[in-house]
């Protein structure tokens, strides 16, 4: 295999888990899959990880995707 095809193949596995976490939050469902809608929610998200609260934001995000994840791996 080509250098290139395995980081291509990297990439891809990198984005499909990106969009499974998009449908694990239950993000496609709760906005009938509209894309518009998900991109400007990301975009607040960018935004105010880029903010003056973006490091307070960041540490409470972190903390509860690690206690979902923890308690789903106890399910």
């Amino acid at each position: 295999m080509r250098t290139w095809q395995g980081e291509r193949r990297k990439r891809t596995r990198h984005l499909i888990e990106l969009g499974g976490l998009v449908v694990k939050a239950g993000i496609v469902d709760l906005t009938a899959d509209d894309r518009a809608t998900i991109y400007g929610a990301l975009l607040w998200i960018a935004g105010k990880l880029k903010s003056h609260e973006g490091e307070q934001a960041q540490r409470s995000w972190v903390a509860k995707g690690k206690q979902r994840f923890d308690a789903e791996r106890h399910e």
